[in-house]
C-alpha cells in the first residue's frame, strides 16, 4: 500500500472516531492523535508494516470502557471486532485484517495478551507511551478525578512504607503501574522515550513533595 493510499483511508478513520462517543477525557480524540503519531515514529524506525500500524493506532479504542467498568478487559477484543466491521465497510485491504485485529486487542494492560508481531508491539509501545511524561501526569489526574481519587496519602504520599493503592490515591499509580510501563516496552526506539518521560515524572514528584 503506498503512503497517499495510506493517507486518504486516514482521513476516513479519523471521521468514524469522531462520530464515536467519549467514555473519558483521558481516551479522547487527542489521545488517539498522539498515539499514531508516535506509532507512526517507531514504525518508521523499527521498519514495521504501515499498513498494519497505521490503522490499528487509529482504531485501537474505538471501543473504550471506563477504568472502573466491570468488563474493561474485554474492550480491546471489542474494539478489535468493531475495527474489522469497519474496515470492511471501507474496503480496506483484507489482508492485514488479522494483524490489525490482533494488534488492536494486544494493546490494552487489562487485557494482558502478548503482542506476537513487530506490528502488535508497536501499537501497544505507542499506547503506553502516552501513560508517561506530562501528558501521562495530566491523564493520571484526568482519570483520578473523574474516579473521585484523592490526590496523595498525607501519612505517605510517595508509598515509601505501604503498598501502593491506586483506587484511593492518584498519586500511587505512578508506583502501581506507571513507573513499570517502561521497562515492559517492546522496542528500542520506545524504551528510549521511555526513559525520557519516566525522568520527567519523577522530576514532578520531586517538585510535588517540596511543595507538600
Amino acid at each position: 500500500m503506498t503512503l497517499i493510499q495510506l493517507k486518504n483511508y486516514e482521513a476516513h478513520f479519523c471521521d468514524f472516531l469522531e462520530q464515536q462517543s467519549q467514555t473519558d477525557a483521558a481516551h479522547d480524540m487527542t489521545h488517539i492523535l498522539r498515539v499514531v503519531k508516535v506509532a507512526k515514529q517507531i514504525a518508521l524506525e523499527e521498519k514495521a508494516d504501515l499498513a498494519i500500524v497505521v490503522p490499528a493506532a487509529w482504531l485501537h479504542d474505538c471501543v473504550s470502557l471506563p477504568k472502573n467498568h466491570p468488563e474493561r478487559h474485554l474492550a480491546s477484543s471489542m474494539a478489535g471486532d468493531k475495527a474489522i466491521e469497519y474496515l470492511k465497510s471501507i474496503a480496506y485491504p483484507e489482508q492485514y485484517y488479522c494483524e490489525i485485529h490482533h494488534a488492536i486487542c494486544a494493546h490494552s494492560f487489562s487485557a494482558n495478551i502478548t503482542p506476537a508481531s513487530l506490528e502488535a508491539k508497536i501499537v501497544q509501545d505507542a499506547d503506553r507511551l502516552d501513560a508517561l511524561g506530562a501528558i501521562g501526569v495530566a491523564r493520571c489526574m484526568q482519570v483520578s478525578g473523574a474516579l473521585n481519587r484523592s490526590l496523595y496519602s498525607t501519612d505517605d504520599p510517595f508509598c515509601e512504607k505501604r503498598t501502593p493503592d491506586d483506587a484511593r490515591y492518584s498519586i500511587d499509580h505512578f508506583y502501581k503501574k506507571l513507573f513499570l510501563i517502561a521497562g515492559s516496552l517492546n522496542t528500542v526506539s520506545a524504551r528510549k522515550e521511555g526513559k525520557r518521560r519516566e525522568k520527567a515524572m519523577r522530576a514532578f514528584l520531586e517538585q510535588l513533595a517540596r511543595e507538600i
